[in-house]
């Protein structure tokens, strides 16, 4: 895996609370649409290797592949899409949660979705696609900590 470049706040809620921040800057939602876009980007390169069935996360209609790593200390994600605006969503779920510690995650609800008003501004595939990201993250918290 490369380097992670997660995480980028010492704690999720205070990723969360950036995140917040960020969002509450655009006035209305082509541009965050656009700053989603633009945090995609960021994610670092997915091995085209590590793009496989073994590594898909199926509940999105876009391709997701994701590669957890590490332990109950410190939970590192590797993630891609093909989608460019899912790219952003997972760009914001690793932000909140891909280096930390598994109880950090499991006790860390995914606020940033209504507080930036993403819950009413995803489509129903999309907002089952981020859905199953996020359950995928906390189930591999959960056992890491068991």
């Amino acid at each position: 895996m490369t380097d992670p470049i997660f995480p980028i706040e010492p704690t999720p809620e205070d990723a969360q609370g950036a995140i917040a921040e960020e969002f509450a800057f655009f006035s209305d939602w082509s541009e965050r649409y656009q700053y989603l876009i633009d945090l995609g980007r960021k994610l670092p390169p997915f091995p085209d290797a590590l793009k496989t069935e073994t590594h898909r996360l199926h509940g999105c209609q876009s391709m997701v592949w994701i590669v957890p790593s590490g332990d109950a200390e410190r939970l590192d994600f590797m993630a891609a899409s093909d989608s460019a605006i899912v790219s952003g969503l997972i760009y914001l779920a690793l932000r909140v949660y891909s280096g930390r510690s598994a109880h950090a995650i499991l006790d860390t609800d995914a606020s940033y979705i209504g507080d930036i008003g993403l819950a009413k501004h995803l489509s129903p595939t999309r907002s089952n696609g981020l859905a199953a990201l996020l359950a995928f993250i906390k189930a591999q918290a959960q056992r890491a900590a068991a």
